[in-house]
């Protein structure tokens, strides 16, 4: 890891506190020049010490070392969250004002957006110097995980790869356009170019067909309904197609999980769940709490509740937290944390 002063003679203290600013390996890599546009505005604003790191261990160095300066991290979502595990296990990060400088493809920043930062670069970096601090909830699980903008249990469907679209993103406005590329596969091999004009219309309606067989979730056996509930985020596989060995999918819907609220059930095993979604909530609702979804498969309204701890049980599972997949486990609480962190936001 190296280690630089900004080259500026400003004072501490000038735009708010100094700051210790931690530029992550990979978002030198994925978009260099945003990460130039970031250093000059920080450094043009306050005084500012610039970490290179190398590596998690030199991560973890340089945050420990940051004494009074102000860690500011540019990265996408993975090294925010990296920074927050390690204040967080340094038991020091009620005490610290995070900010971020989103620097990444979008899907690899939609936590930071999510969570109200500017993607734009120039944006995010006067935010760090001008922002105001908002403190957040935040969720850990009993492994001592965090969760700071959400959690999916996605029932019975496969995760989705990390810095992967869902299906119906990568879909949208895809329309046999010259240029553009059909979604990659799975297994990372390369992704067929549309072909030309000439044969816009004939592609264009195998999307539209593909796009529709898609979207379509599988219909539970019985008289026809109303369609369920829209696929959650992060999932690529159809609702209702569960992996089978061999690459076979079940035509049974849904995942047996039972769903403890505050002790209180809010789904048992008798009976199938789409998903499950616990969100820590953004400190501003004065209840301090998490709000609980459990979505069925049936067409009816989710079950909602707000709890200080959540219990999720069944067979073995994979859950989403934020943008890293978690499991397989057959038990796992989460229990949220009011006002357990900070996060520099622009003025609203």
């Amino acid at each position: 890891m190296s280690a630089q002063p900004s080259g500026h003679s400003l004072p501490d203290g000038v735009r708010g506190h100094p700051l210790l600013v931690v530029i992550d390996p990979a978002a030198r890599s994925t978009d260099g020049e945003s990460v130039r546009i970031a250093k000059d505005v920080l450094c043009a604003g306050a005084a500012a010490k610039i970490c290179f790191p190398d590596g998690p261990e030199e991560y973890a160095r340089a945050l420990a070392r940051r004494g009074h300066r102000r860690p500011v991290v540019i990265g996408d979502d993975r090294a925010l969250l990296r920074a927050v595990a390690l204040l967080h296990k340094e038991r020091d990060l009620a005490g610290v004002a995070l900010a971020v400088v989103p620097v990444g493809a979008p899907g690899a920043v939609a936590l930071a957006r999510a969570l109200g930062v500017p993607t734009d670069t120039v944006a995010a970096a006067r935010a760090v110097l001008d922002g105001t601090e908002h403190s957040l909830h935040l969720l850990t699980d009993d492994s001592d995980g965090i969760v700071l903008g959400g959690l999916d249990i996605p029932s019975g469907t496969e995760p989705e790869p990390s810095g992967r679209r869902s299906r119906r993103h990568r879909w949208k406005g895809l329309r046999g356009r010259p240029g553009k590329r059909l979604p990659g596969r799975r297994d990372g091999t390369e992704t067929v170019p549309l072909p030309g004009p000439r044969a816009a219309a004939w592609w264009d309606r195998l999307v539209r067909t593909a796009r529709t067989a898609l979207s379509r979730p599988a219909a539970p056996p019985g008289p026809s309904g109303p369609p369920g509930p829209s696929e959650p985020p992060g999932l690529y596989e159809p609702p209702g197609l569960a992996a089978l060995p061999g690459g076979r999918r079940s035509g049974t819907a849904g995942h047996r999980l039972r769903v403890e609220a505050d002790g209180v059930v809010l789904a048992d095993l008798d009976r199938p769940v789409r998903w499950v979604s616990v969100t820590p909530g953004d400190g501003d609702d004065g209840t301090g709490l998490a709000e609980v979804v459990v979505h069925w498969q049936e067409a009816e309204p989710p079950v909602r509740a707000r709890a200080r701890a959540v219990t999720v049980s069944g067979a073995d599972f994979r859950y989403r937290a934020d943008v890293v997949v978690g499991g397989p486990v057959r038990t796992r609480t989460w229990t949220v944390h009011p006002d357990a962190w900070r996060l520099t936001l622009p003025h609203d």
